[in-house]
This record gives C-alpha cells, sequence and structure tokens, in this order.
C-alpha cells in the first residue's frame, strides 16, 4: 500500500500552490494526482497560443445543458485538463476583486476571510513587476506583468475613451481601488505564460517527499468511518488505491469536485441514491450554488490593420511565431485581453458590470466560434465586452451517471434571474458609448455588434452570442448553513481528513477574473493545513 501525509486531487491553479507549500518540509511524503498529461504542449507556454487550446486535448471541454433563457443552447465550459490546470489554458488575466468580496464571505459567518486578512496570501504568491507598496508582493513565486512586450493602440484609445463616460483610469486595479479604467495585470513571466506549474511546481519536482502522478483519474475517495483516508484512481487500466494518513485535499474545480464528492457518497441524498452510490454523509449542499461570469461582444471595425485578426492569415501566423520564438516579444507574446474596466451601475461598493477590451472581434452573423480562433474573419476589429459580475441566478452541478469517467451533469440556469439580463442589457449600452467616444475615432470604421442597439435587438444578441468567461465557483461553498459543504477551514462538515481548496468553495462570486482568488485560497489552506502539524 503506497502511504502519503497529503494526498492533492488535482494538479490545477489550486494544487500546485498546495503541492509546493506543503511538500516544503521534507518530512511529509505529498502526492499530487493529476488526470490530464503533462503541460507539454507547445502553445500552453505561448501566451498568444491559448486559442488553440480549447478543445483540445489540454481541455476538459465541457458543455451546460440547453439553457432555457439562452436560446436553449448548450454552452461552451472550458476547463484545463494538465498540469497547472485552467493556469494553463486562461488568458492570464490577475485580478483580485473588490474588497467587499472578502468582507461578504466573512459577514457570511467564515471568519478569517475578510479582505484584511486575505490580502497577506494574494501578496505572498506574487511578484509583481510594475506594482509596489501595501497591496503588492516583490518576492512570491508568480510572476504578474502589465502587456509591455506588444500592445495595439486600440487598448489606450479604451482607455481613455472610458474617461469620456466618466469611468476613469485607473493604474492599477488591484490596488486602493478596483473602480475604474486599466490596462490588465497578467500571469506572464520573459513573454511566457506562468502557470501555476510553472511557478510552483516545475521548480519542485525534484523534492523526494513528492510524488506527481499524471494520468491518474481519480474515481472515489475512500471514506471509513466518516473519515477520509485515501483515494482510489485509474493509471494505465487499472484501479489503484493510496492513503493518506493526514488529509485528502480535492482541487479538482467547481464541477468535478462535487462530482467526485458525490461519487464518494458525500451529497444529496436523492441524488446518489438515484445513480446506485452508498450514501457515506448526506450534504445537501455539494453541487448546488453554481455562479458564473457571463460577457457579450460589443464590436467595432478598425480603419487600420493593427489588432489581431489580420494575424490569423496563414502567412502572418508563421511570421508572428518566428518572431516569437526568437525575441520573445510580438502578438504571440501577449494575452488576447489588453485593458479593462470595473464600474458600478448604481454606486454600490462592488462594481456589477466589468469590460474585457481585445484588439479581436468576431464580426456580427453569429457563425464563428468565440473560442475557436480558426472561425474569426481576418479583418482588424476590436471588442468591448461588457461581462455580469454579480450573478443573480444560481445553477447546480450534479452527476450524469455513477461512472466517474463520464462528465458531470452542469445546469447554470444562466439568464434565469431577470435582473441579470437588465444588467447586461445596461452593459451593452454602456459600451455602445465607449465604442463611439472621440478617443476611438482615429480606428474606429464601423459599430457592427449588435446591429439592432433597441432593447429588443440587444436581448436578441445576447441569447445568440452571450458566453461564459469561465469562471465557474460555489458548488462546495464555504459557510454553515444548510447550503455549505465546507467550513472556514475548507473541511468538509462532517468528514474528518478531508478539505476541498478551490474556487467551489467561494460562498459567492468575486467581482473579476478568478486565477488570482483561487491562487490565494490554495495559499491560505496550505497555511491552515499545516497548523495542525
Amino acid at each position: 500500500m503506497d502511504a502519503y501525509h497529503y494526498i492533492i486531487i488535482g494538479a490545477g491553479s489550486a494544487g500546485c500552490v498546495l503541492a509546493n507549500r506543503l511538500s516544503a518540509d521534507p518530512s511529509y511524503k505529498v502526492l499530487l494526482l493529476e488526470a490530464g498529461k503533462p503541460d507539454s504542449k507547445l502553445e500552453i507556454g505561448i501566451p498568444g497560443g491559448y486559442g488553440n487550446l480549447h478543445r483540445s486535448t489540454v481541455d476538459w471541454g465541457f458543455s451546460t445543458e440547453p439553457q432555457a433563457h439562452v436560446n436553449m443552447r448548450r454552452m461552451y465550459l472550458p476547463r484545463g485538463k494538465t498540469l497547472g490546470g485552467s493556469s494553463s489554458t486562461n488568458a492570464m488575466a490577475y485580478v483580485r476583486g473588490n474588497k467587499a468580496d472578502y468582507d461578504e464571505w466573512a459577514a457570511l459567518g467564515n471568519p478569517g476571510w475578510s479582505f484584511e486578512e486575505v490580502l497577506p496570501y494574494f501578496k505572498k504568491s506574487e511578484n509583481n513587476e510594475d506594482f509596489g507598496g501595501q497591496y503588492h508582493g516583490k518576492e512570491g513565486l508568480l510572476n504578474v506583468t502589465l502587456g509591455k512586450r506588444f500592445q495595439t493602440p486600440f487598448a489606450a484609445a479604451f482607455v481613455e475613451a472610458c474617461k469620456e463616460i466618466e469611468i476613469p483610469k485607473n493604474e492599477d486595479y488591484n490596488g486602493a481601488d478596483q473602480a475604474g479604467a486599466s490596462f490588465f495585470q497578467f500571469t506572464i513571466k520573459d513573454g511566457k505564460r506562468h502557470s501555476t506549474a510553472a511557478a510552483f511546481l516545475k521548480p519542485i519536482l525534484s523534492r523526494p517527499n513528492l510524488r506527481v502522478v499524471t494520468q491518474a483519474m481519480v474515481s472515489q475517495i475512500l471514506i471509513e468511518d466518516d473519515r477520509a483516508v485515501g483515494v482510489a484512481y485509474l493509471k494505465s487500466g487499472s484501479i489503484q488505491k493510496v492513503y493518506a494518513s493526514k488529509e485528502v485535499i480535492l482541487s479538482a474545480g467547481t464541477f468535478q469536485s462535487p462530482q467526485l464528492l458525490m461519487l464518494s457518497g458525500i451529497g444529496p441524498q436523492e441524488i446518489l441514491k438515484r445513480h446506485q452510490i452508498p450514501v457515506k454523509k448526506e450534504v445537501p449542499g455539494v453541487g448546488q450554488n453554481l455562479q458564473d461570469h457571463l460577457f457579450i461582444n460589443v464590436s467595432s471595425l478598425a480603419l487600420q490593420q493593427e489588432g489581431f485578426n489580420h494575424y490569423f492569415k496563414p502567412m502572418n501566423q508563421v511570421k508572428v511565431l518566428i518572431k516569437y520564438l526568437i525575441t520573445h516579444k510580438g502578438p504571440l507574446a501577449c494575452s488576447a485581453l489588453e485593458a479593462t474596466a470595473f464600474f458600478s451601475l448604481n454606486e454600490g461598493a462592488q462594481p456589477d458590470l466589468q469590460f474585457h477590451f481585445t484588439p479581436l472581434h468576431i464580426g456580427n452573423d453569429y457563425v464563428p466560434d468565440l473560442y475557436n480562433t480558426k472561425t474569426y474573419p481576418t479583418t482588424d476589429g476590436y471588442t468591448i465586452a461588457p461581462t455580469l459580475l454579480r450573478p443573480k441566478s444560481r445553477g447546480f452541478v450534479s452527476l450524469t451517471s455513477g461512472n466517474p469517467m463520464d462528465a458531470p451533469l452542469i445546469q447554470p440556469n444562466f439568464l434565469s434571474d431577470k435582473e441579470d439580463l437588465q444588467v447586461l442589457i445596461a452593459g451593452v449600452k454602456k459600451a455602445l458609448e465607449v465604442s463611439r467616444a472621440t478617443a476611438f475615432r482615429p480606428f474606429r470604421k464601423s459599430v457592427i455588434a449588435p446591429l439592432d442597439e433597441t432593447d429588443e435587438g440587444i436581448i436578441e444578441h445576447i441569447r445568440k452570442a452571450v458566453e461564459t468567461v469561465y469562471h465557474p465557483v460555489g458548488t462546495c461553498k464555504m459557510g454553515h448553513d444548510d447550503q455549505s459543504v465546507v467550513n472556514e477551514k475548507l473541511q468538509v462538515h462532517g468528514i474528518k481528513g478531508l478539505r476541498v481548496v478551490d474556487a467551489s468553495i467561494m460562498p459567492t462570486i468575486v467581482s473579476g477574473n478568478t486565477n488570482a482568488p483561487v491562487i490565494m485560497i490554495a495559499e491560505k489552506a496550505a497555511d491552515m493545513i499545516l497548523e495542525l502539524r
């Protein structure tokens, strides 16, 4: 029997951080299990190559159930399936959210999670090239930088255009105030993606007390007498069992953490019985409380070929790849995102809308696939994507079967709360104002999406083209009410030796991109785990 002190399920954004921190003490044996392959795919390291990672071998490629309020579409849900998880496949935006997000977590009955208390963990991870002071770290393992190796002129125009409609410029949305228009900060180092695998895992692979197993599909957490004692996983066609003397730590993400809990007999009793799974502990909240951000394109054609679309022409792809391989500069050295803005429609402390700005467009005929750059037009333009930050709609994750190899059932219920649609409509109108601002005059050929700018036209545009920003959270909610799954120490209610550490523990979604908060959660969890020595 293989015995460890700690077993970590999932080598994603949280799992890589945990593996680093827990194995720092050589007296602890740590096992890290990852269902995907190593992160050797060339496009992972190239920031501008991330569009080629969707629906590839490093993507789980999940889909929702048909969405009743979004034209019955089955919406695509990318999730990283490799070392680094979604930090190896995302757009690399480093966004912490709003201070009030974390104060709200604490107010919901989770002591230790206020902004003042989590800020040290953000700083612990961070090596910020551009910002310092009380809000930033300079000695962390994760590199954070502005997009300095390549930037289109459209990005500065966006920031200036926001100022024209009274969204002020903000140098650092991760600093004293979040609100305003800013250039994005990214997890990029020396022109290469700096995933949690690159930052936290690769430098420590030689530690003798750390074992990393890839292509290991965990099928069950082993529970004995209300205690997690190990896991079973499928590797090379056979089931293997490993045991943990201290803790099993579940970091499989918002879709697969609740799925694995249910497969292990922890969850809503009616679901477990429906799939003939013996009930080890009834925890009704497992899989509930699903939340995600949605965004919609407001696009323009450009007068100049200075955006990204024209780089999709085959000859241009070759040119920029050669430039990148020689210099680590050019359009492949940066994310497809360039700038952002956070603002509130109602002067609230927490913004309810975010703009994602990209020097790309997908036209207005609804033929291109947002997550497949091979379908994009090759004439340049740019897009402002209003993003719903505080959705009221709630969904759930359940089981399609008792087979761990089957995808989970994912029902987000997007736009089921009417207020979400109203906020997105308001966001589209704001984005249209920005698109027509004077600052864009030297670059704007025409605004092309939505074509119909009436409320009815905007609603139809949203229903046809809205997508997720792939920020799912909440399905193993932290708290102490009937729907919570873990306590403030991230321990599963009623099961000893088992924690969940990933985005699924968020009781409410943060006001921004979710990767930086997940890394913070893992840093804080590691400290909480090691305090039990």
